[in-house]
């Protein structure tokens, strides 16, 4: 089949596409700004057309010769006429469609609740307004309502995710008490890629939903047992506007007010799945729809296996449908705290690399060693490990070596060593040393970039970090001082020692 997806740089279309490409299909992506899928692994093997989707002529273009069109714009922030800018784009690609005899439409809507179309937010008015276009329209329509989708990237995942792991009291409105029936991001997809092989003609809504049905504040709850967090005592207050409720959000999370009010219109009525008449032409996933608190485990996974994704490395590792992506908006992926700093060294990338995979041990970490000391202690006296373990081998190391309190989960010789530390704190931490070249051939030069990352749980996690920024500087700042000094003096000495060898050959 010939696939066409809008909303490519969104977080549905971003992560369809891969999927549709490992089915089988062909796939072009109708983008208004095409460099923002320059880092995207595929971006090799999908036509790009270039364009607006409030541009007939664009539009045209991208519809000519598709069999299966995904319909994935939506706007998560309102304005002036937003609905009717809704309507308008609608109107004009079914209208484009039905022109260049494409053979069906996909679209992912709104689940909706059982109020008078009056009662319903402008979002969720406004989806339904869509839907209903697309089926009047002459192209064969099917379209999938979800409630909430639970994967790392998600909006209402994320809201979910901050204030779960930044507050252990949450005192919250009624609506947190709302049913509603969240689905995972791999079902979604799931369904969405299977759409294209449904039976020629077919022009309805279907309703997916994940097995659980459950309220918001249960999906705290279930967040916080998932994330391995303590329980969250929610104390819920009869009153509270979303208005009020989206000021709340976005004073306690980094997700903005304007994406926040649409989300909490959405939670304050019930939305759960009326029907699952989708299994009569698309059956389950064969392990089966996913359950809210693993689909949970898979949001965070990454981070939870510090699969930390780094520049540095040479490896690519495959993401999953809930991983981050890099047009996820930059309050998406939950938090990590990084503390970066770079430099040039003068002196060859195998002096630097020695200096970097020999340091911990009896060598220190090239930064006030008596910090590192009480630093050790302390966490033994926790029932940690402390600086006890020292390392393997003086000038040698191996993924899954122990070095003191880290251990080593990436080496990639003259380029990067990531260390994952298993001392006693609120948290997950990662030091991360690596080296780059830059300049010409003629003139290369060395740089040492240095990058320290944290993984906070629960609120005690982010006043760790808060606590520690002020020794940031002190600490790290003179390691990577420290480790240049190293690398351009150990290059002096060798070539010292090289140079009567020279003389007398």
């Amino acid at each position: 089949m010939r696939c066409l997806v809008t909303g490519a740089t969104g977080y549905i279309g971003g992560r369809l596409v891969p999927e549709l490409l490992a089915a089988g299909h062909e796939v072009r992506v109708l983008a208004r700004h095409p460099e923002r899928l320059a880092e995207r692994s595929w971006i090799d093997r999908v036509e790009v057309v270039e364009g607006d989707a409030g541009d007939p002529d664009a539009v045209h273009a991208a519809l000519h010769g598709i069999d299966v069109a995904y319909y994935l714009l939506h706007s998560m922030t309102a304005g002036a006429g937003f609905e009717e800018i809704e309507r308008h784009l609608a109107r004009l690609f079914a209208s484009a469609a039905r022109d260049e005899k494409v053979g069906r439409i996909v679209y992912l809507g709104a689940l909706q609740p059982d109020v008078p179309p009056a009662a319903l937010s402008e979002h969720v008015r406004s989806r339904s307004e869509v839907s209903e276009i697309f089926q009047l329209s002459e192209v064969p329509t099917v379209e999938l309502r979800a409630a909430v989708i639970i994967g790392s990237g998600s909006a209402s995942f994320e809201m979910t995710r901050y204030l779960t792991e930044r507050l252990p009291v949450m005192v919250t409105p009624a609506w947190v008490r709302t049913p509603t029936q969240p689905i995972a991001i791999r079902d979604v997809l799931y369904y969405l890629v299977r759409c294209a092989d449904l039976p020629p003609g077919l022009n309805r809504v279907f309703e997916i939903g994940g097995p659980d049905v459950m309220t918001y504040e249960g999906m705290m709850h279930g967040y916080a047992h998932a994330a391995g967090l303590r329980k969250r005592l929610v104390v819920r207050m009869p009153l509270g506007t979303p208005g009020l409720s989206s000021f709340w959000v976005g004073l306690i999370t980094p997700v903005p007010r304007s994406v926040a009010k649409p989300l909490v219109d959405s939670v304050t009525m019930r939305t759960v799945c009326h029907e699952h008449d989708i299994a009569d032409y698309i059956p389950d996933p064969p392990e089966g729809l996913v359950p809210y608190e693993r689909a949970v485990e898979l949001a965070i996974e990454r981070i939870q296996q510090a699969d930390v994704r780094t520049a540095w490395s040479s490896s690519s590792l495959p993401g999953a449908p809930s991983d981050p992506l890099p047009s996820d908006p930059s309050w998406a992926g939950g938090s990590l705290y990084s503390d970066e700093r770079s430099t040039v060294v003068h002196a060859s990338p195998e002096s630097l690399w020695r200096v970097i995979e020999g340091m911990g041990g009896d060598r220190g970490y090239y930064s006030f060693p008596a910090a590192w000391a009480v630093r050790g202690w302390i966490d033994r006296a926790g029932g940690g490990v402390g600086l006890r373990r020292g390392r393997r081998d003086p000038d040698r190391l191996r993924v899954g070596d122990p070095l003191d309190f880290w251990r080593v989960e990436e080496r990639v010789p003259l380029r990067l060593l990531r260390l994952r530390g298993e001392f006693r704190m609120p948290g997950l931490a990662w030091l991360e040393l690596a080296i780059s070249s830059e300049g010409t051939r003629e003139r290369p030069v060395t740089v040492y970039s240095q990058r320290a990352l944290f993984h906070p749980k629960g609120l005690h996690g982010h006043a760790y970090w808060t606590s520690m920024l002020p020794f940031h500087g002190i600490i790290f700042g003179s390691m990577m001082r420290n480790i240049r000094r190293s690398a351009e003096r150990l290059e002096v000495a060798e070539r010292r020692a090289q140079a009567p060898l020279d003389r007398a050959s």
